[in-house]
């Protein structure tokens, strides 16, 4: 996984990193009446990403939130405080006391705000964390001029284009999707229909949590988390690939992400998780009712 980064670590990777330029706006075709105009993509920037202490992620909203509703943080499962899931292991309404480091457009600190809770977590199905934090949208807006990004509620596509966004490198890496894996297998953690990033997307430690843009729609449509960094099949920092029939392959220096598009059928009134709504597919705690 592109795991959480401390120390020197942090620093021999930084010096190795490649950045791969943000994605910038382009209108529409110009060219003549025998051409099809080109979708117009969003410039993809930093506003609303966060910087955590060993990962990236951004402030979410879903379609139904409202601007006085708790915000939320959306980062990896890899990526909590506490130390990572283990396979089939869900939390819920755990208190946090966690800061994020909200940026603006170019990657300037604003400033923090502070979680109250893990509202949810896991990495099993996907890797995924979700804080409550104590401020509102509305708040946050008003204190640091950041809206928040919002989470797609349609699966992506293949080839769309997509921007990386690590508010912990400040960096912005940009490819497209590739494809998708029916099961991504790594250590002990099993993902289903992962995305393939195309190779431009060299993304590293630290990148963990990085929302995943359409640059199409300007919506987050998945979450950065890991990359084949060695070649080596199904371990830590190596995940290989699963297909329907059971083969496996290993792609070396490919990266992927977990679709989020789910996420939001999870969620209902005042930004309230919400397990057992209709449509909601994410893993529940063990011993909850399906």
């Amino acid at each position: 996984m592109n795991r959480p980064l401390v120390g020197a670590l942090a620093t021999a990777v930084l010096g190795a990193a490649a950045l791969v330029g943000s994605a910038g706006s382009a209108g529409a075709a110009t060219g003549g009446t025998h051409h099809k105009p080109k979708p117009r993509t969003h410039a993809v920037d930093f506003a609303g990403t966060v910087a955590l202490s060993n990962c990236s992620g951004s402030v979410v909203k879903m379609p139904t939130s409202q601007e006085n509703d708790p915000a939320l943080v959306m980062s990896n499962g890899h990526c909590l405080e506490g130390g990572m899931p283990g396979a089939g292991e869900v939390i819920v309404d755990q208190p946090s006391s966690r800061s994020f480091t909200l940026l603006d457009k170019s990657a300037g600190d604003l400033g923090t705000i502070k979680a109250t809770k893990v509202a949810y977590a896991t990495m099993t199905d996907t890797d995924v964390s979700l804080y409550e934090t104590g401020s509102t949208y509305a708040e946050i807006e008003q204190k640091y001029g950041i809206k928040p990004l919002e989470l797609a509620t349609e699966h992506p596509a293949k080839g769309a284009g997509i921007s990386v966004v690590s508010g912990y490198w400040k960096k912005i890496y940009s490819c497209s999707v590739d494809g998708f894996v029916p099961q991504l297998k790594e250590g002990d953690w099993t993902w289903k229909d992962s995305v393939r990033y195309t190779p431009e997307c060299k993304t590293i430690g630290g990148t963990s949590g990085s929302p995943v843009i359409d640059t199409t729609s300007g919506k987050v449509a998945a979450i950065n988390n890991t990359g084949n960094e060695d070649g080596e099949k199904c371990t830590v920092n190596n995940p290989c690939e699963v297909d329907e029939n059971g083969n496996v392959t290993v792609h070396k220096g490919i990266n992927y992400a977990q679709e989020t598009y789910g996420i939001p059928k999870c969620f209902g009134a005042g930004n309230k998780l919400d397990l057992s709504a209709a449509g909601c597919e994410l893993p529940k705690p063990s011993g909850a009712r399906r």
